[in-house]
């Protein structure tokens, strides 16, 4: 059954009437637990800002932060999947087939995307298992602004609530079985139950550069000229009237204002003079300025400003050195948390002995590292066969599959 067929079910009443009680959690021997479960059950944890929020003004209005979520989000997503039972890598088996086809409407980059987007714009990622005959048969991707994480009495995760609107479903932890929600999180020190995202890290920088935007914009739509104010000279010995003030206003309205009448010169009489107000744009430093409130923005999602087409950074000597920098620094050790906490959650239900791994020799960006590696490992005559085959991921070469090269 899906998730929202069962937002809409209710549960059904015991026998008597009465409703069916929740089953103890499992007793941990953590001494700190009592500690952490003093605090507020299933009560998110979010900075200032909200997720909705932080996703509309950040990843929804500014680029900087849409390109930097995607490349981290469509990189990670592409790096295919390995399998391996003990040294045996496997070809064909159902987590595999289920990593490729999590569920019915989406492919598995498509999820996997879904899910790495979520980390980066809200530090968590909640993935919902559906068993059948106690099988995993289909993933699926949770707004982490639903999902609340109900701790037990000893601190940990006992049941997680996802609520849309006024109705709510409830995923119970189970003993001795993989939970049915995989909560992935980044790391936040002062928080016992949600992560902190980059995009909560990098919201000073978020609100200088949509700020200087929007000023920007008004700016452009207000002649392109900073405010100022028109200063009546008390010399003069007269005061304007109501109906000679609301001309001016009017005049100055249909005739100054507007990107159209950029740069019309303002005529003045009557002892009226023209008084600049705030700074100018060069005053301000203002395109520096955004530059760095970008490089803020690029830093904190772990994206070289370089591949974001940022100006004025030079701490790579050229594009291909930044790119490997993005995938070794930020993409590589992504899939690699994924990979571990997928294969936890997931291997159990199969066997003990599937480890899944990464294919890093599909990596385009780091062709050059494998080669440079491989001609050294063929260079040296120090090693056998087999152990230069182990350092280059593959088995001894009595026991290799015929598929792999020799």
């Amino acid at each position: 059954m899906s998730l929202l067929s069962r937002l809409w079910r209710r549960p059904a009443p015991a026998a008597d009437g009465t409703s069916v009680p929740l089953a103890a959690p499992e007793t941990r021997a953590s001494r700190v637990g009592p500690l952490i479960a003093l605090q507020a059950y299933g009560r998110p944890v979010w900075t200032p800002r909200d997720y909705a929020t932080l996703a509309r003004e950040g990843y929804a209005r500014n680029p900087v932060v849409h390109r930097a979520v995607r490349m981290v989000g469509e990189a990670a997503a592409s790096v295919p999947w390995l399998l391996y039972e003990d040294d045996r890598e496997l070809a064909h088996h159902d987590l595999l087939s289920l990593l490729a086809r999590p569920n019915p409407h989406q492919t598995g980059p498509a999820l996997l995307e879904e899910i790495y987007g979520h980390l980066m714009v809200a530090g968590n990622a909640y993935v919902e298992l559906v068993e059948i005959d106690g099988h995993p048969r289909e993933l699926y991707a949770l707004r982490p602004d639903r999902v609340k994480v109900v701790p037990g009495p000893d601190g940990w995760p006992a049941a997680w609530d996802y609520t849309v609107g006024d109705r709510s479903v409830r995923f119970e932890a189970r003993p001795g079985l993989p939970p049915p929600i995989l909560h992935l999180k980044t790391f936040h020190p002062i928080s016992d139950h949600y992560g902190l995202a980059p995009l909560e890290a990098a919201q000073i920088g978020l609100d200088v550069h949509n700020q200087t935007s929007a000023w920007t914009k008004a700016l452009l739509d207000n002649s392109a000229r900073p405010s100022g104010a028109l200063v009546y000279r008390a010399d003069t010995g007269a005061n304007l009237s109501d109906e000679q003030f609301e001309r001016l206003k009017k005049e100055l309205e249909d005739g100054f204002q507007g990107a159209a009448n950029a740069g019309r010169p303002l005529l003045l009489e009557g002892g009226l003079d023209w008084k600049p107000m705030g700074y100018s744009p060069k005053e301000m430093d203002f395109v520096e300025a955004k530059r760095d409130a970008a490089r803020d923005i690029a830093l904190a999602f772990g994206v070289p400003p370089m591949l974001l087409g940022i100006p004025g950074d030079n701490t790579y000597s050229n594009y291909a050195e930044a790119n490997r920098a993005f995938w070794r620094l930020t993409v590589l050790p992504l899939v690699a948390r994924t990979a571990a906490a997928l294969e936890g959650w997931l291997a159990p239900s199969w066997s003990e002995h599937l480890r899944l791994k990464w294919d890093v020799d599909a990596v385009e960006a780091l062709s050059l590292e494998r080669e440079a590696l491989w001609s050294r490992i063929g260079t040296a005559d120090f090693l056998t066969t087999d152990e230069k085959r182990a350092v280059v991921g593959y088995g001894p070469k009595a026991t290799a599959d015929p598929g792999l090269p020799a």
